[in-house]
């Protein structure tokens, strides 16, 4: 029988085990379009720490008494799903758990034969060839248009899709500064190449951004990508050049307490004619699917872009993977190994 953590209660501020429960669910004969699964990796993002709330969002908000979902990769045990087959290694949306049946609505992609006998390991596919990839990818890209010779400033820099836009910014030539918590993984930002790097549990960001910029000899920057908001978000405004642009991917400095954003510096908007976008990943991916699986490749193919894992084992321990990402546990992609 398999089992999954179902939301029991709604948080009040940061969740708590109290908030979770680990049950038994359903198991029976397939049906039409249906997938039995083996989970071995399941992805946690703070994207899901929103859906916990009962609120209007992007992403549907988890039910109480219902099995959360949440990114995996899983192995097929049995198929009555099209273009399926037993042994089959798939992306999908029926996580946090350790199998049971899926469906359609579980969006199963095959994970590409090619891609994993070229050596890409299954759970790449969590993050710089999934979602955290792909959103650093197209919010940098496509929301920001960063272009080779910007000066780009990335908040959360030690994070899975911090870290990745630090690497795919350098691969075109961009100047980086990021931001991290804590000396080593600063050492680890500035270890993937980026040109300055702010400790933002050091002393206020605005400072160490402004001296950043003195030391490598850049006025401003041209793009900012957020994934913190609150004093990052602040700093970004008032060092920004004319005409940057930012990309508004997260504001993790405020999911728990829903504190208002200062925007201290927020006139600064006009007479620099800064432009802001708030972006979600799934809005453009379609579009440019292909065009992003064929570059990330090539960038980790080449080394360019890598990953630091930290890795959970075990069903039991996924709350406590996805309680440390707000306190600065992880140091790139954090995952549950089943």
């Amino acid at each position: 029988m398999a089992k999954a953590w179902h939301l029991i209660s709604r948080p009040h501020g940061r969740p708590s085990h109290d908030n979770l429960a680990l049950r038994e669910i359903p198991d029976g004969p397939l049906e039409a379009d249906q997938l039995r699964v083996r989970n071995h990796w399941l992805s946690v993002d703070p994207y899901m720490r929103g859906r916990m709330n009962d609120a209007k969002s992007y992403a549907a908000s988890f039910q109480i008494d219902q099995p959360m979902t949440g990114g995996a990769i899983g192995e097929i045990l049995e198929s009555r799903m099209e273009g399926f087959a037993p042994g089959d290694l798939i992306l999908h949306m029926g996580g946090w758990r350790d199998g049971g049946v899926i469906g359609l609505d579980m969006m199963p992609n095959k994970l590409p034969a090619d891609l994993l006998a070229a050596g890409l390991s299954p759970q790449t596919f969590l993050h710089n060839m999934g979602l955290t990839g792909g959103t650093a990818w197209i919010g940098l890209l496509r929301i920001a248009a960063a272009k080779p010779g910007d000066t780009v400033f990335v908040s959360a820099a030690a994070g899975a899709v911090g870290s990745a836009v630090v690497q795919i910014a350098k691969a075109r030539e961009m100047t980086v500064i990021g931001s991290a918590g804590g000396a080593e993984k600063c050492a680890w930002v500035s270890d993937l190449g980026a040109d300055a790097v702010i400790d933002y549990k050091a002393g206020p960001v605005l400072p160490q951004l402004a001296r950043a910029l003195e030391a490598i000899g850049k006025p401003g920057i041209d793009v900012y990508f957020d994934n913190v908001g609150g004093e990052h978000l602040d700093a970004a405004f008032a060092a920004a050049n004319d005409f940057a642009r930012f990309a508004i991917c997260g504001m993790i400095d405020v999911y728990n307490d829903g504190k208002a954003q200062e925007m201290k510096y927020l006139i600064r908007a006009i007479p620099a004619r800064i432009r802001m976008e708030g972006f979600i990943y799934t809005d453009q991916f379609i579009d440019c699917a292909d065009e992003f699986y064929a570059d990330m490749a090539s960038l980790i193919a080449s080394g360019a872009v890598t990953m630091r894992e930290t890795v959970r084992d075990g069903l039991e321990v996924a709350p406590d993977a996805f309680l440390g990402l707000f306190s600065g546990e992880n140091i790139g992609k954090m995952l549950v190994r089943l």
